[in-house]
């Protein structure tokens, strides 16, 4: 495990080269990046995940802030694919031996630098047919945690696929508050309903991991999102984006809620995209007084 870590918070992220991290690096998540707890100057852990607290969640869940670079759509559909054989960026090489199942046929490499404020990853990939330069940097400032990717196509393919975040903010007392956008809409769902003002909320209660929520956002068009979320320790979590969403799906069980911002991604050989997220963990007054007397 690598970490980032100032007076107020410590970020704990996967080390892509750490067999003590492997179990927990699989095929849907960016091994290179990954957030997997924030904790507060207490060591309280303030994310959460489909299995949370459980201590060793399945690679598929995860937890924390991951991000994915899809290599099949959610219908299924290949994107970064040659017959059976995959490219997984941020991940290696994929095979694919039978429909619903991929496996990781050798793992990317990564180099890590390191400074007092910020983490970067860097790998080279080819495979399928296919070959890119990634660049992971998480920055950590303050009470803010902030995740630069740098993608560039030095294939001679056009590399065509979808990136998301996946940030798994905790419940608050079982139930969400996210304040979203105003004018976001979402169909209607026995799950999630949005307020007149904005403020998305649970239907019902959760009562396992395995019962869970899928919908699609509609937001305003045309503006990066930008949102806050209730947190049981925290005054608030603001999220927000450096893109306009091509789509953003919101997911929750009885542990943890997600709001997905995707980007959809086709990069012609040379071409390089770059994007951010970022995640300012706002403590309450009282905690902001405590630790500047600690500090």
């Amino acid at each position: 495990m690598l970490f980032l870590e100032n007076p107020f918070l410590r970020v704990a992220v996967l080390d892509p080269a750490d067999p003590a991290d492997l179990a927990r690096q699989g095929s849907r998540y960016c091994h290179g990046g990954y957030v997997w707890q924030v904790s507060d100057a207490a060591g309280v852990p303030l994310l959460a995940g489909p299995e949370f607290p459980h201590p060793d969640p399945s690679a598929f869940n995860g937890q924390g802030l991951p991000e994915s670079f899809r290599h099949r759509r959610r219908d299924g559909t290949p994107l970064t694919w040659s017959a059976d054989i995959g490219l997984g960026i941020g991940i290696g090489e994929l095979a694919a031996p039978a429909r619903d199942l991929v496996e990781i046929r050798t793992k990317c490499p990564w180099s890590v630098d390191r400074s007092p404020d910020a983490l970067t990853f860097q790998t080279r990939q080819t495979g399928a047919g296919f070959a890119c330069e990634l660049t992971r940097t998480l920055r950590l400032v303050d009470c803010t945690v902030g995740s630069f990717s740098e993608l560039t196509n030095v294939g001679a393919r056009t590399l065509e696929l979808q990136w998301f975040a996946h940030p798994f903010w905790p419940l608050t007392d079982g139930q969400a508050r996210v304040r979203l956008p105003a004018g976001t809409t979402v169909p209607e769902n026995p799950g999630f309903a949005i307020a007149a003002e904005g403020t998305l909320r649970f239907r019902r209660p959760f009562v396992s991991p395995d019962d869970s929520q899928f919908a699609l956002l509609t937001l305003p068009p045309h503006q990066p999102l930008r949102l806050s979320v209730d947190h049981p320790r925290l005054a608030r979590v603001s999220f927000e984006t450096s893109f306009v969403p091509d789509e953003c799906p919101v997911w929750a069980n009885a542990h943890t809620i997600s709001v997905e911002p995707y980007l959809n991604l086709r990069l012609a050989p040379g071409e390089t995209r770059r994007w951010h997220v970022q995640h300012r963990f706002e403590a309450r007054p009282e905690t902001t007084r405590a630790v500047s007397e600690k500090a």
